[in-house]
């Protein structure tokens, strides 16, 4: 059984399309196999409502009286890129305001506009012939601009990566708030109804293929940014018109500690063309795998702890290290649900009609990494080769006569060769002040802040400075010490301007 899009837009323009979500294609692909199911449904439709931090809008304010060349602008006191023409701009979503800080940005601008809001305008010129304003106050709504047409460069991730925190501090990142000691994973994405998870090859997704963006009907402009389709995940660069967008599925978001997004619902609609399309469709969240990498490794590859797939992690709860640990959700999969739902209508009412792709997404491509020229070295290329550790079973003494003999403010505490504290002068100082003489283990500290030896020289730096330290053990996978990394380290390397 082979159909065309053209034959499924013949069904919807006479009522007679079969449409279900992807929920619902799962349960029929099971019941009834995916031959019967691509002869029965059309149309699959699916659905995703989740932070989409690179997202923004390109607004055209029409000439003032005066006109103005605008080369500075603000709305909302959130500046957006006006270096295209002289009363055009771009407001990305992650911008955020000049005064209130990383509470208010773009995103929140975006939802006002879309809500009916007033937003008020400041516009500063260098004033010319042609453009001789200078400067430009006044307040629109988003049914005074000419056009408000959202752009997003990279939308609907094939596949996000779920997050957790193997520091000794609570991590602000834009996976949320990650609780210390791996207490707490946090995830992203639909499962069951994300769009590129249900066309995984990509046969039916690409430049020109029609969309639920926002609420109103949008367009695929071809492969996202940091598209890499070779590792599964693919990303996409999408479009639609803002005025005809809803305020249910364009929300603005606030991660402390990291800044602002735009929560945007966003759905494609899977057009059932023969078996292998039926049974793509038919995925589940056991089946949808994604790895969780531990963000307090200050690296580009951060390490993948385990993988889990989405039935795991949508049960609030998953093992790590042997602990159950709960786990919650920056999508909201009740909206997603919602999107696919709302879609599946549209196209049922035969106010939607199917697009094939112009062109394919790129179905082998890789990402680079940043090209860096004055790359920041790693901890394993200042520190010494001269491993210096204590046993926790001996003595303040013994730490008090190592530290003297070998000029040493800090030791690292060792306990079957692991890690298990730091004593410095400091804590011997106390201890013979309170005369506790006793094993180190009483007096060192406990919750050690460590790094590793490929951690960024600079990651390592910050660790310091945010925990106030001036010494940090440096350990391997296995908490081996393999050395020290002191604030002197730093200080000598930035001092003398060493790059590699």
């Amino acid at each position: 059984m082979v159909k065309t899009i053209a034959e499924i837009n013949q069904k919807i323009a006479s009522g007679e399309v079969c449409v279900v979500t992807a929920e619902e294609m799962s349960d029929i692909v099971d019941d009834v196999g995916a031959e019967k199911a691509a002869a029965e449904v059309d149309v699959v439709t699916t659905g995703t409502f989740g932070a989409m931090c690179s997202s923004g809008v390109f607004f055209n304010f029409g000439h003032s009286e005066t006109p103005i060349k605008i080369t500075k602008l603000y709305m909302n006191d959130v500046e957006a890129y006006s270096g295209i023409a002289a009363v055009d701009a771009y407001l990305g979503a992650t911008q955020f305001s000049e005064k209130v800080g990383l509470k208010y940005g773009g995103a929140h601008v975006i939802e006002d506009l879309v809500a009916g809001k007033e937003v008020e305008i400041n516009a500063f010129s260098y004033g010319t012939d042609c453009y001789p304003s200078k400067e430009l106050t006044t307040t629109i709504t988003l049914d005074d601009l000419n056009q408000a047409i959202m752009v997003n460069p990279r939308n609907s991730y094939q596949r996000y990566d779920a997050a957790t925190n193997g520091s000794k501090k609570i991590l602000h990142t834009y996976m949320g708030e990650l609780l210390p000691d791996y207490k707490n994973v946090t995830y992203s994405g639909a499962g069951i109804l994300s769009p590129i998870s249900n066309d995984p090859t990509y046969r039916t997704i690409g430049a020109g293929t029609k969309i639920f963006l926002g609420g109103a009907q949008g367009t695929i402009v071809g492969e996202g940014t940091q598209c890499s389709t070779a590792g599964g995940y693919a990303t996409l660069m999408t479009t639609g018109n803002l005025k005809q967008m809803k305020k249910e599925y364009v929300n603005a978001a606030s991660f402390n500690g990291y800044g602002t997004s735009l929560y945007l619902g966003l759905g494609i609609p899977i057009p059932i063309l023969d078996a292998e399309m039926a049974k793509a469709t038919a995925v589940r969240d056991c089946d949808i795998s994604v790895g969780i990498k531990d963000y307090s490794i200050g690296k580009r590859d951060r390490p993948v702890i385990r993988t889990a797939t989405y039935e795991e992690l949508k049960s609030g709860s998953i093992e790590l290290y042997g602990k159950t640990v709960p786990t919650s959700s920056l999508s909201v999969f009740k909206t997603a649900r919602k999107v696919a739902e709302e879609l599946k209508d549209w196209i049922e009412k035969g106010t939607f009609t199917l697009s094939a792709p112009v062109a394919p997404l790129p179905f082998k491509q890789t990402t680079k990494p940043m090209k860096e020229t004055n790359k920041i070295p790693l901890v394993k290329d200042i520190i010494n080769g001269k491993i210096e550790t204590i046993d926790a079973s001996k003595s303040v003494i013994d730490a008090a006569k190592q530290m003297r003999k070998n000029e040493r403010n800090h030791l690292p505490v060792v306990s079957n060769n692991k890690l298990v504290g730091i004593i410095t002068s400091w804590d011997i100082s106390k201890a013979v002040s309170e005369n506790h003489l006793g094993t180190i283990e009483a007096c060192m500290t406990q919750n050690v802040v460590t790094c590793g030896p490929n951690d960024p020289v600079d990651a390592a730096a910050k660790k310091m400075a945010d925990n106030h330290i001036s010494a940090m053990p440096v350990i391997d996978e296995n908490r081996n010490v393999v050395g020290l990394i002191t604030s002197e380290h730093i200080s000598k390397l930035f001092t003398r301007g060493k790059k590699q």
